[in-house]
């Protein structure tokens, strides 16, 4: 084993063909790392071996593409390299939805490598059932099933950003139960028992952004409670994720429709916790609760 000397950041990117592999490893590239793609599985201790001590890291993705791809073997690699001092080393799964991926291979028309003459259904499966290990080796599993390249990017990057700044970032994210949790959620807080504006006429047709909204739920007894008890619970468990080495924190604020309750204290969440940390807020489901008002009045006013 090497002596100690620099830790090169090392991440080895594997997962299910079409989960956005391409995407995260570009993402990385353009951090900073040097960035492979579709390795032979028997060059990987060689290359790393030759780069070792790079202060800016190295990205490999190694999936079954890759020639003499072996999956307990490259889980017995990963366990090895985990043992060297000299790399910081970070496995990375990006799964999917079966149906999203046959979507994506139909909209692409790609072929599966694994497909043949077969299905596509029957050889992500097949793949699923080949990557089991690496999955459950994995440090961070991203379920990319709803997420756009954008957004995966940004998981990629609050993970595994090469940047100076060692403090935990969050991702605060409002939701409607309607459409599901946030797959990549870390947390989840659900606020259904407040009062909900959607029943008073003069504020469905607002959102959690808007003050009359705001003040509206900031009137139900159970809010203020609430939110000093989740603010306390929030600056015990921060600290001690970052004391853990975490970096990157998802935070989701569920509501029914997605468009009152979950926006307010979203952000309203995300305002406080910006005083110490870097932030990121996005409304899931908002435009979608909204579009959807859309269509109802123009239903309704149709004759």
């Amino acid at each position: 084993m090497p002596d100690a000397g620099p830790t090169m950041p090392l991440v080895l990117v594997s997962g299910l063909s079409g989960a956005g592999r391409s995407t995260a490893l570009k993402a990385l590239e353009d951090e900073g790392y040097e960035a492979v793609d579709n390795l032979p599985m028997s060059l990987l201790e060689t290359l790393i071996a030759e780069e070792a001590g790079r202060p800016r890291g190295m990205a490999v993705a190694v999936d079954v593409r890759s020639r003499h791809f072996d999956t307990g073997g490259f889980v017995a690699i990963v366990d090895y390299l985990r043992g060297r001092k000299d790399l910081d080393v970070s496995l990375v799964f990006l799964d999917s939805e079966t149906d999203v991926l046959q979507r994506r291979y139909t909209e692409t028309r790609r072929a599966h490598p694994l497909a043949g003459d077969g299905s596509v259904a029957a050889a992500i499966e097949r793949e699923r059932g080949m990557l089991g290990l690496v999955r459950d080796a994995a440090d961070l599993v991203i379920d990319t099933s709803d997420s756009t390249s954008a957004e995966l990017k940004r998981q990629i990057l609050g993970h595994l950003s090469l940047g100076s700044d060692s403090h935990l970032h969050l991702f605060v994210t409002s939701f409607s139960y309607r459409h599901g949790l946030p797959r990549n959620a870390d947390l989840v807080f659900d606020v259904r028992f407040l009062v909900n504006p959607h029943y008073v006429a003069g504020l469905r047709a607002l959102t959690g952004r808007d003050p009359e909204v705001g003040r509206h739920i900031e009137a139900d007894p159970s809010f203020q409670p609430f939110f000093d008890r989740l603010a306390g619970l929030l600056a015990d468990l921060l600290p001690a994720y970052e004391r853990e080495g975490k970096h990157y924190l998802t935070l989701a604020i569920g509501c029914t429709g997605g468009k009152h309750r979950s926006v307010f204290v979203a952000e309203r969440l995300a305002a406080l916790l910006s005083e110490h940390h870097r932030v990121q807020l996005e409304h899931r489901d908002l435009a979608s609760a909204l579009a959807r008002d859309r269509d109802t009045n123009d239903n309704s006013g149709t004759s």
